[in-house]
């Protein structure tokens, strides 16, 4: 007999085991292969956290130097498919940019798949922002590494190491958090045996929607809106007596504030130029969850990933436009972790779901009674 309990969002519902990541909602704790987020942030960077991710799973797995090679070389590769890149994604946004480019790369492609959508991501990035401001395309630099080369290609030339690191130390924070939905639309994907890039693809597109990727371009917003600190207080009264939703606060699965929130803060602290920013950004989140407390008082609401994400992308100078894109940058090294631990276990996955619908009249050529 099917089971017709219905729980639409999947909330604590546990469907799979998994090596890779750990989120513990109640502790505000982030677990990637046993370390912690502030761990590894300290002691790896971008590609040593792919290593992490992958290993006994994938070639280059427990070998950072191997991956930040492999990487290298996927960017070169990717670089070849620009030209046709950019005459296809003519008129769209860096994420719909990305789909495209992805969509490009062939199975048939003899470069290992999960360092060739690692290479392309930033390449197509940097690429279709360029472009975008009437500039060429630059090619990669196999010497360095992603971040580095990121920036540089964005930008037209290297930038000081402390935005260098600064960026390493996001794509690095974001790499992986356990079952989101784009990795989960991945691990759905790859349970076809659809292969790695369709399944990075679709992750890609669950990414794409709002309510998944799209908060650290609006909380940007919000600060132009309240504009001085003064306003902070009044401007939280009146979102809240419209209905409006805080971009940067709350969290599906954190009940108190992420970890990943202090140390995103902690990077833009590193920054130059920041420091007014900064503690402008500080007591409005104190205004906010002042805010939150009074209209929410049942509710654990605390701040999320993509606050200071905001902060820590605006001081790198990337647009607001291609924020999405860029996390897409970083959370491809785990969607790829994901799809190489679901293709091991080899079962496809195939929820059930409960029919509400009509009934026809007859059953088993019987009247329906």
């Amino acid at each position: 007999m099917l089971q017709t309990r219905v729980n639409s969002g999947l909330d604590g519902v546990i469907v799979a085991d998994t090596a890779m990541s750990e989120v513990d909602g109640e502790a505000g704790r982030l677990i990637v292969r046993g370390h912690t987020v502030e761990e590894l942030v300290a002691t790896c960077g971008f590609e040593g956290v792919a290593a992490l991710l992958w290993d006994g799973f994938a070639q280059g797995g427990g070998d950072e130097r191997a991956v930040r090679e492999g990487f290298a070389s996927a960017r070169g590769r990717a670089f070849a498919e620009v030209p046709k890149l950019l005459q296809a994604a003519k008129g769209l946004t860096p994420v719909e940019g990305l789909r495209v480019g992805l969509g490009m790369l062939a199975d048939s492609e003899l470069m290992p798949h999960h360092y060739l959508v690692c290479g392309a991501l930033p390449v197509f990035l940097a690429a279709l922002l360029r472009t975008s401001e009437g500039k060429s395309a630059l090619a990669p630099d196999p010497t360095l590494s992603t971040a580095q080369d990121l920036l540089r290609m964005i930008r037209g030339q290297r930038a000081d190491a402390v935005f260098e690191q600064a960026l390493d130390a996001y794509l690095a924070t974001i790499a992986d958090h356990g079952f989101n939905a784009s990795t989960f639309t991945a691990r759905v994907v790859a349970s076809t045996h659809a292969g790695l890039i369709s399944s990075v693809l679709a992750g890609l597109c669950a990414l794409k929607g709002p309510l998944h990727g799209g908060a650290p371009g609006p909380v940007l917003d919000m600060f132009d809106e309240i504009g001085s600190l003064e306003r902070a207080s009044a401007w939280f009264d009146d979102a809240f007596s419209k209905g409006t939703t805080l971009m940067g606060f709350g969290h599906r699965i954190y009940k108190v504030r992420d970890p990943r929130a202090d140390v995103l803060k902690n990077t833009v602290a590193t920054l130059p130029q920041t420091a007014g920013r900064l503690a402008f950004a500080v007591e409005v989140e104190k205004s906010a969850i002042a805010a939150l407390r009074r209209y929410k008082p049942g509710r654990r609401l605390d701040t999320n990933v993509e606050y200071y994400t905001a902060l820590l992308l605006e001081a790198l100078e990337i647009p607001r436009s291609a924020f999405t894109a860029l996390f897409a940058v970083g959370r491809s090294a785990g969607w790829c972790a994901h799809i190489f631990e679901q293709e091991k276990g080899g079962r496809i996955i195939r929820p059930q779901s409960n029919y509400v619908g009509p009934r026809p009249i007859t059953w088993g050529g019987s009247p329906r009674r």
